[in-house]
């Protein structure tokens, strides 16, 4: 297929341009199946709108008809039974449960090493702090129906339960005979998900934010989804918290001329056969380089089993991008932000110290991201569109709130209230300043 080379000016028109959410959403003739669906021809945004209206008024009635409608069937109950998850864990494959068993060990470390606590500053003037506290309950959306992520539940789960949160729930659309995959169940039991839900798309997320007669409202909603589950996500914050709004996967890998061509060509392959919307991109100061991951690229595609998605991936959102040198490179890499950032350099740590915006650094050619999606530790729900420029992976800070501690004494009060009555005053809130005023002039009092 010959994955394409482009100049820096090209790929910063095309596949290095960042599109918001919203854009997306309107692409692959969504508003025609809205059409045949909703029977109007509704935009991604006011279809999910209309679904979490309902979800909100109706229920789990309005859940049982979105799930007929938009999967063509619904669960008798939405709730997985304990026996059920026990029996996926039992049944499942002996090198598929110590597989599983690996990486909640690693990511359960790699998390416990982040511990957040409350404290507290005392002097003479009285004391100030926060305490941090864990929410009480969270849901966590699992993709699936088509496909099975058991990691993906494992690095959003692990974390939640590391931080304390009382209660974790999975929601996670059935397969086509209405089950949830086995691996996806054994992994809510190796992570401590209290219970997991036949649910998927916005009607699971409006489930969750507003609560049904079923599923329990929750405190925040985390983990990957389709545009659908973004845009849901990004319509129920504020009665929720969420963790980010995420967009297609993407990786962008940094070589130089004395990187393995095969390695960098696999890394291309293992992202872009996520999705047709993934992104795979390479960028190199070497022409020979190049070329070489270009030929790789059609040598192993052939040998794979998802080999239509991953061409239609590179073909509409994959490049080489050939620069000028590592500094140029660097320069592209902090403006594009990306989700996975790959050092295949023979001197990968001086660059580490440059790279200002990404999810996560893979520091050469042995820390491959496709390693860091299933064993390594850190979560790989990362941000992505760009959003690494404000957004961070998901870990245990964020499943945790802050109080701040408010513990002035009299000393305090008679030498910081005078400011406070200034800006008071100057802010026009006569009340607020009377209410300093009357415990100044009480203390002067002695009264």
């Amino acid at each position: 297929m010959n994955i394409r080379i482009l100049t820096p000016d090209e790929a910063g028109s095309s596949i290095l341009k960042r599109r918001p959410v919203n854009e997306t959403a309107s692409d692959s003739g969504i508003e025609e199946r809205n059409r045949e669906l909703f029977d109007e021809a509704l935009t991604a945004e006011q279809a999910v709108a209309k679904i979490i209206d309902d979800v909100r008024e109706n229920g789990d009635d309005s859940v049982r008809h979105y799930a007929r409608l938009l999967e063509g069937s619904a669960p008798d109950a939405f709730e997985v039974s304990r026996s059920e998850i026990d029996e996926a864990l039992e049944s499942l494959p002996a090198g598929l449960r110590d597989a599983l068993e690996t990486a909640a060990g690693r990511i359960r470390s790699f998390h416990e090493r982040r511990p957040s606590e409350s404290w507290t500053h005392w002097d003479e003037e009285g004391g100030t702090g926060q305490i941090v506290r864990p929410l009480d309950r969270v849901g966590v959306y699992v993709p699936g129906g088509g496909a099975s992520y058991p990691s993906s539940l494992l690095m959003a789960v692990i974390p939640a339960r590391v931080a304390g949160v009382g209660e974790v729930v999975v929601a996670t659309p059935p397969g086509r005979n209405g089950k949830v995959e086995p691996a996806v169940l054994a992994a809510a039991s190796v992570a401590g998900a209290a219970t997991v839900y036949r649910m998927g798309g916005a009607q699971a997320v409006a489930a969750m934010a507003y609560g049904t007669g079923t599923v329990p409202r929750v405190d925040k909603i985390v983990g990957p989804g389709n545009i659908f589950v973004t845009l849901a996500k990004r319509q129920v914050y504020g009665i929720v918290d969420i963790d980010q709004l995420a967009g297609p996967t993407e990786t962008l890998l940094i070589a130089d001329q004395a990187a393995n061509p095969d390695y960098a060509a696999a890394d291309l392959l293992a992202q872009a056969e996520h999705d047709p919307m993934a992104s795979a991109i390479l960028i190199t100061p070497s022409s020979t380089l190049a070329v070489a991951v270009q030929h790789a690229v059609d040598e192993q595609l052939i040998e794979l089993d998802r080999a239509d998605i991953i061409r239609s991936s590179l073909e509409q959102n994959g490049g080489i991008v050939l620069v000028s040198s590592l500094d140029e490179a660097v320069g592209l890499a902090n403006a594009y932000a990306p989700e996975h950032l790959c050092l295949l350099v023979t001197d990968p740590w001086p660059l580490v110290d440059r790279i200002r915006h990404a999810g996560g650094i893979f520091v050469g050619e042995h820390s491959s991201e496709a390693l860091g999606d299933y064993v390594t530790g850190p979560s790989h729900i990362m941000p992505t569109g760009g959003s690494a420029r404000f957004f961070s992976p998901l870990s245990t800070r964020d499943f945790l709130k802050v109080t701040s501690l408010f513990a002035v004494n009299e000393q305090a009060e008679k030498r910081l209230g005078p400011a406070a009555i200034q800006l008071a005053d100057a802010e026009g809130l006569s009340a607020h300043a009377m209410a300093i005023r009357r415990r100044l002039s009480r203390d002067r009092d002695g009264g």
